[in-house]
């Protein structure tokens, strides 16, 4: 019986730990051929010295449960590195079909005490880290078509996060990466769509490396309940993703977890005023927007806790 990945392969960057470990293995059980991309330093800020050991790691656990694996030690966020990562796929496999974006780091700081490099490592990784991959898979896709004259198969799946969202007080650069990379994808959705591509964004939430502090009230469950913040819960909606069967799943938000999927909207108006006259002025707009805001609570940003529906143990 032929499995939904059969003949294709993919990248999955940040691969060597959590959320990309996961996924990688999870493509890989779904047939695809995968290229493990991880740079393999050991600080959750990007500190440390590079290894390849993580990433050869999840390789060789592909291989050895039947599937095809080669590992990538290299920075997406340096641009010569992320296309050497996109050629290495298409020389061992013959092309590219499905990209998944998960590499990231962190290094939270209120804003008033965050440092000109703290914002720009996070931003650098996360989201020019997107670009760069992104970059060099759209012009493959693009090369490819148009040599074939018609659609290709081709797969994006970005990472952002709730952070973006509903705001967190610590990570002014993940929050704004991860917004970035919303807008990233709506705008790659819509130019690659003629290509037979597809590119949507995950919001996951998980128990990994770098939420070790968001979910530190969250304990793994012990008495054999499901443990809803496993990595291993993400997955599948990105092998789905990745799948013929997303054919139709384009441009798309999906917060993830556990036994949940929920996409998201794009934003709606909440409220709309129109000036009396043909603009407003300063006293109109105190007589009409004050009042909408009086009797609302001073943050409407979803709380944590409320959204995951979960319980701290």
């Amino acid at each position: 019986m032929s499995l939904p990945l059969d003949g294709l392969s993919a990248i999955v960057t940040g691969a060597g730990r959590g959320l990309g470990r996961a996924e990688a293995l999870e493509l890989a059980r779904l047939g695809a051929a995968v290229v493990v991309n991880d740079y393999g330093q050991p600080g959750r800020d990007g500190s440390g010295e590079a290894s390849a050991a993580p990433a050869e790691q999840v390789a060789e656990e592909i291989r050895a449960a039947g599937g095809r694996a080669v590992a990538h030690l290299g920075d997406v966020s340096d641009h010569e590195q992320a296309r050497a990562l996109v050629e290495l796929a298409v020389e061992t496999y013959g092309q590219l079909d499905v990209l998944v974006n998960n590499a990231g780091i962190l290094r939270d700081r209120m804003i008033f005490s965050m440092t000109e490099d703290e914002w720009d490592a996070v931003v650098r990784v996360h989201l020019k880290g997107h670009f760069n991959t992104t970059h060099f898979a759209a012009a493959h896709w693009r090369s490819r078509s148009k040599a074939s004259g018609g659609p290709v198969y081709g797969r994006i799946v970005n990472t952002s996060s709730e952070a973006f969202l509903a705001g967190s007080a610590g990570q002014p650069n993940y929050a704004a990466a991860k917004g970035g990379i919303v807008g990233l994808t709506t705008s790659t959705a819509l130019a690659l769509a003629k290509y037979g591509v597809t590119a949507n964004v995950i919001c996951p939430r998980a128990r990994t490396r770098m939420t070790e502090d968001v979910f530190a009230g969250f304990q793994e469950p012990q008495d054999g309940r499901l443990d809803a913040l496993a990595p291993e819960h993400v997955s599948p909606l990105v092998g789905y993703l990745a799948s013929p069967a997303a054919a139709k799943v384009n441009g798309q938000l999906l917060v993830v977890h556990g036994g949940m999927v929920a996409i998201v909207e794009r934003p709606r108006v909440a409220a709309k005023f129109d000036s009396s006259k043909e603009t407003f002025s300063f006293d109109e707009l105190d007589e009409l927007i004050s009042p909408y805001y009086e009797d609302r609570p001073p943050n409407e940003t979803f709380a944590a806790a409320e959204v995951l529906g979960l319980k701290r143990g």
